[in-house]
């Protein structure tokens, strides 16, 4: 199991040129069970263990896993809201280099704030630093901060240049995701109550999403290579799907938590010599004080990774 970060690989970004014909082989239905191209006794197998996790550790589990070498597809509560958290902050991104960086320009944008805004974001481990505070952060400095640190006043900041949450779910929607969405800011977005619409996605939505962003043509290729680089680059995500999968894969990826045990982490990750997998595990518990469980994401990580590959 890996339990370190791994460097961006050389490899992993020249796969993108490939990526981007791969992503056409993304499935465009399913249903919230084990489903798909794997044999059906593969598949009903996989479900009952991933049903076993949830009772194991307490939890609602969803699970979107699609491999683009093979076409197969694993998806259990997949149409099931889950609340968003931190996830958003690769589409945020994405929005900005799609929309804002017209002239190539604007990502060099200085951006000044003040320690309140980073004291109320509730998270701020780079924009909080006293020498960001005191000369701001340019907007690809913010960037590289929301993704590879999740820091909530970056993302606020981001957000901002945007014209507030909706911005995110109307780049969703123009990249043909029609359910998830963004309506607050952090840190209150991620209250996570269950039954709650807004702020919210699916482990479908969400993963074919991010496989639209990293391996098709929702971005110019530029604009591509740099997010990839910057989820490559994630330092949160050690204990999630990075640790249940085998070590020689690479992984790009963006966490998410919040209340109720809200724990997600979503990748596209590439296995040595093939193409890759987009995985996207999302998962709740019934308490408002549980705790983010990475081994749950972990265990399943590792299930998705046999389950597709042999692995």
């Amino acid at each position: 199991m890996k339990t370190t970060e791994k460097t961006p690989s050389r490899r992993a970004l020249l796969t993108l040129g490939a990526g981007a014909a791969l992503a056409a082989s993304l499935p465009t239905g399913g249903s919230a069970h084990a489903a798909a191209t794997l044999s059906p006794g593969d598949s009903h197998a996989v479900a009952h263990a991933l049903a076993a996790l949830e009772r194991e550790h307490s939890a609602r589990l969803g699970v979107f896993a699609h491999d683009t070498a093979t076409g197969r597809t694993l998806q259990y509560r997949a149409q099931e809201r889950v609340p968003l958290c931190s996830v958003f902050k690769t589409l945020a991104v994405a929005a900005v280099l799609r929309d804002l960086d017209r002239d190539g320009e604007f990502l060099a944008k200085r951006v000044r704030y003040t320690a309140q805004e980073t004291s109320a974001s509730g998270h701020a481990p780079i924009t909080g630093l006293p020498e960001n505070l005191a000369r701001g952060m340019t907007i690809e400095e913010l960037s590289d901060a929301a993704i590879r640190f999740s820091d909530n006043a970056a993302a606020n900041l981001l957000l901002r240049e945007l014209g507030g949450p909706a911005a995110v779910t109307r780049f969703a929607r123009s990249t043909g995701d029609a359910v998830t969405r963004l309506d607050r800011w952090e840190p209150d977005l991620n209250t996570a109550e269950p039954g709650r619409v807004t702020d919210t996605t699916t482990p479908y939505a969400i993963g074919r999403t991010y496989g639209r962003l990293v391996l098709g043509t929702a971005l110019e290729a530029a604009d591509r290579r740099r997010l990839t680089g910057w989820l490559l680059g994630n330092t949160t995500g050690g204990e999630r799907l990075r640790a249940g999968l085998p070590e020689d894969w690479t992984v790009a990826d963006k966490t998410g938590a919040g209340a109720y045990g809200t724990n997600n982490d979503v990748a596209v990750v590439w296995p040595p010599g093939r193409p890759p997998l987009v995985i996207a595990v999302l998962t709740t518990k019934p308490r408002p004080d549980a705790t983010p469980d990475n081994p749950l994401i972990a265990r399943t990580a590792a299930l998705l990774a046999t389950a597709l590959t042999g692995e």
